[in-house]
């Protein structure tokens, strides 16, 4: 087997990410280097490392990942279970790609968020904890429900419940505004009662925190909606000011001589 670093691997991925997106038997060959990356001796290569940052992580750019994602993520797994320091860079990575506006791609990126979490080490999880919660708060909040859904299993995870128990100062912050929001205003009713659940499970946790974002999260609501109540005045006062002029601007009189036929 060549070495990695004699394959221009990454010449052919930024072709493939940014160019081309067709190169056809992706999926196959991530299938193979699942095994080889299982064969890895330890510590990691450097080299293996880079290929993991700069060719790995880049595939979950194109928009065909359905058709390899589930290799894909095997392969990262297989690096995070040979070398748990690569989470942190792995998640970024992930949190950086992340679609905007495909609940489709959105869905896998969470399963294999879940994957990765499954392997996650203490230590490394409160690494990455803010930045991943906080983009987990979005996907709750999405209007698809499927994303919406898809994020709210977390907290059917029994080792991701205990890393959230453990570090639930950090995660309750976080995510108990996006959820206690969606608990009185989502259209879909499975989704209410998912949040309702999690919003049990966060009060059984820490229930002096809990309440204590309760009152905070209550008290800011007021206030936005004083605000906004302020704005609706301004806005009005505005019209009617407007209006007010428009009806004291004097009629133009057109004062040019007849033409002459």
């Amino acid at each position: 087997m060549l070495p990695l670093r004699r394959i221009h691997h990454e010449k052919i991925t930024k072709m493939f990410v940014y160019e081309t997106e067709h190169f056809n038997g992706v999926g196959e060959l991530l299938e193979i280097l699942g095994s080889i990356i299982n064969g890895f001796a330890l510590p990691l290569k450097a080299e293996h490392k880079q290929f993991l940052v700069k060719v790995l992580i880049p595939l979950h750019k194109v928009k065909c990942l359905s058709l390899y994602h589930a290799q894909l993520a095997y392969c990262v797994v297989q690096f995070l279970e040979k070398d748990p320091t690569l989470t942190e860079p792995v998640v970024r990575g992930l949190l950086k790609y992340w679609p905007k506006t495909c609940s489709q791609k959105e869905v896998m990126f969470l399963g294999e968020i879940e994957e990765v979490l499954d392997v996650i080490e203490p230590s490394q999880f409160t690494r990455i904890q803010e930045p991943l919660f906080r983009q987990i708060s979005r996907c709750v909040s999405s209007p698809h429900f499927q994303v919406a859904e898809r994020a709210l299993y977390f907290w059917n995870n029994e080792y991701i419940m205990s890393l959230m128990e453990e570090n639930n100062h950090v995660i309750m912050p976080i995510m108990f505004p996006a959820l206690y929001r969606i608990s009185k205003e989502h259209w879909n009713q499975t989704i209410v009662a998912l949040v309702y659940n999690v919003l049990k499970t966060f009060m059984e946790m820490n229930s002096k925190l809990f309440d204590e974002l309760t009152v905070s999260y209550k008290a800011e609501r007021q206030k936005e909606k004083k605000r906004e109540k302020e704005r609706d005045e301004l806005w009005k006062k505005l019209a009617e000011l407007e209006i007010h002029h428009n009806k004291n601007i004097p009629a133009q009189h057109n004062n040019s001589p007849p033409s002459k036929k």
